[in-house]
């Protein structure tokens, strides 16, 4: 799957042994079984449970920068005014900014073209707010996400061509192969440190500012529909948006119950995602849902799945 992202996708890097190096550091943070806010990576996947193939995978960050400084462009305006003209300029600016650090993460999530279907992308996205539900206290209180923005049909940024490249000496998929697997720090030492006016960027550079890559239009919309919203901050290699929200905002995280299963049958009921188990535990499924005074009642693929029955705890959220 990593070799399928297309690039610009530094989460899921086509490096096994940066890859390897992400799994290692899943498997101490659900190990870690008090809950401090630390600086954990949890790595999720989405298995097919009739064939056990990984189909998709998800990360989540507990607090971004403090391995490495956590970089944003923040996108501003300045307005000025002349007198002898009798016009008002607005000149808008990237500064580069390290206002996230601290934030929570969402992110490295990518379904297998074969399986973009059947809403198993918001599976995997949503899995991820019942996950930080059901462990609020390893998350911080604001939390981001970074979208991918443009990528060309040869693999190139248009906004790294017109501003970080100049700088860098290098195309965008050294710079991003580099990134995923070194880090950040060489950014500290050569991006320049002065606001960039987006006036003297190429025209391509400044149309891609701020916008996600077509493939990335519909995790936008997810991100939206859960009450992130975009705050003028953007990746500095593609330019991609940046979204935030509080954390406790986010409608899954709010909207989750935790509960008792009650019951399994398949006599029908409401669309939900549930939830159950701690750290590696965790698993949460597409289920069938009916709900009760003393609980709920869950479908029994669900259950199946979830290895649970009458008289377990699970986390539901409705389908949105």
């Amino acid at each position: 799957m990593a070799k399928l992202t297309g690039g610009g996708f530094t989460n899921l890097p086509p490096d096994r042994a940066s890859l390897q190096t992400k799994l290692d550091r899943a498997a101490q943070a659900f190990a870690r079984d008090d809950d401090a806010l630390g600086d954990d990576l949890f790595v999720l996947v989405l298995e097919n449970v009739d064939t056990g193939e990984v189909r998709g995978t998800c990360q989540l960050f507990s607090q971004v920068g403090q391995r490495y400084p956590f970089y944003s462009y923040r996108l501003s305006t300045l307005s000025q005014h002349s007198k002898e003209l009798n016009r008002t300029f607005h000149a808008e600016n990237l500064a580069l900014t390290t206002d996230l650090e601290g934030a929570s993460e969402v992110g490295g999530l990518f379904l297998h073209p074969g399986e973009r279907a059947g809403g198993l992308g918001m599976l995997l996205a949503r899995s991820r707010y019942l996950f930080i539900a059901n462990h609020r206290a390893r998350f911080a209180d604001r939390i981001l996400a970074e979208l991918r923005g443009i990528i060309d049909e040869a693999g190139g940024s248009p906004f790294w061509d017109g501003l970080a490249g100049r700088f860098f000496g290098m195309n965008f998929q050294d710079a991003d192969q580099f990134n995923a697997i070194h880090g950040h720090q060489f950014i500290a030492d050569l991006f320049p440190q002065h606001p960039i006016y987006t006036a003297m960027l190429s025209e391509s550079a400044r149309a891609a500012i701020g916008l996600p890559h077509p493939s990335g239009r519909a995790a936008m919309r997810m991100l939206e529909n859960e009450g992130f919203a975009f705050e003028r901050y953007v990746d500095i290699f593609d330019g991609g948006p940046t979204m935030t929200t509080k954390t406790d905002n986010v409608r899954t995280i709010r909207e989750a119950v935790t509960t008792q299963v009650v019951a399994v049958d398949d006599e029908g009921g409401d669309q939900a995602l549930v939830a159950t188990g701690r750290l590696a535990d965790f698993r949460c499924s597409h289920a069938r849902i009916r709900r009760g005074d003393d609980g709920i009642t869950i479908d029994q693929a669900c259950a199946a799945a979830l290895g649970v029955g009458p008289g377990d705890m699970a986390s539901y959220a409705g389908r949105v």
